[in-house]
């Protein structure tokens, strides 16, 4: 039996160490008026709603085989489909991030997000991210622009990875990050089905966030989590109590 204690720490982004400043109705139509503004500069004409309607299948398909094709992928096949074939890749980016450059801003660094993870890292853990987001340029993006990077040995993403969280293999590519198992691993999210379920089932110690939980009556009485918190402030104790049972 390994008796070293646990060191390494993989968080969820989105609701666990970051969330929405309000409610995502004008930002995202925004958004979306933004990506079909810059295609027309292009002479490609997109409807806004056209976009948000594949979009949300795009949604259905990945909440079923967790595998991720990417928002790039999706607006690709639906130009493609319109008869624009030939779009250059630097004109469907440039949709992208003008997109982008509105629902980053809709997005807020939790208040004890930065106390959190100093603690952690002046205590020698070792910190991660996996994030499921279908555009990894995104998530890197609002990691630098929080002023987080220096904290954390690696950010994935689904979008990079292909799988989502709880698919076995998103935990395993990020573990092998560190080259450890999944027993010297803790996972910390908001959501009890991708985070906690997912790595649960691969014996990695879980905390879930509760305050920014969304979750079902099935999900909460089906799935446990090894501790429960609030918020980040009580992260560090937490973490210490579950490394010393190693020891």
């Amino acid at each position: 039996m390994d008796t070293s204690p646990i060191r390494h720490i993989l968080f969820d982004l989105g609701g666990t160490l970051m969330h929405a400043r309000g409610d995502w109705d004008s930002p995202l139509k925004r958004a979306d008026q933004a990506l079909t503004d810059k295609l027309l500069e292009h002479d490609i004409k997109l409807d806004s709603s056209t976009f948000r309607a594949n979009l949300r299948q795009y949604y259905a398909q990945r909440d079923q085989d967790f595998r991720e094709t990417t928002y790039h992928f999706v607006l690709r096949e639906l130009l493609k489909g319109l008869g624009y074939a030939e779009v250059d890749e630097s004109v469907l980016r440039s949709a992208l991030d003008a997109m982008y450059s509105i629902t980053q801003s809709n997005w807020i660094l939790e208040e004890d997000t930065l106390a959190a993870i100093q603690k952690l890292k002046s205590n020698n853990y070792h910190l991660g991210i996996f994030s499921n987001a279908g555009d990894d340029k995104d998530v890197q993006e609002l990691i630098e622009g929080f002023g987080i990077r220096s904290y954390f040995d690696f950010v994935l993403t689904s979008a990079t990875c292909y799988y989502r969280k709880p698919h076995a293999r998103a935990f395993e590519i990020a573990l092998a990050q560190w080259s450890i198992s999944p027993e010297d691993a803790i996972m910390v999210g908001d959501s009890l089905q991708a985070d906690i379920f997912g790595a649960k089932n691969l014996n990695m110690q879980t905390i879930w966030i509760t305050r920014r939980a969304q979750f079902t009556a099935d999900e909460e009485q089906r799935i446990q989590p090894d501790f429960s918190l609030s918020g980040l402030d009580q992260l560090y104790p937490t973490v210490e109590r579950i490394a010393l049972t190693r020891r």
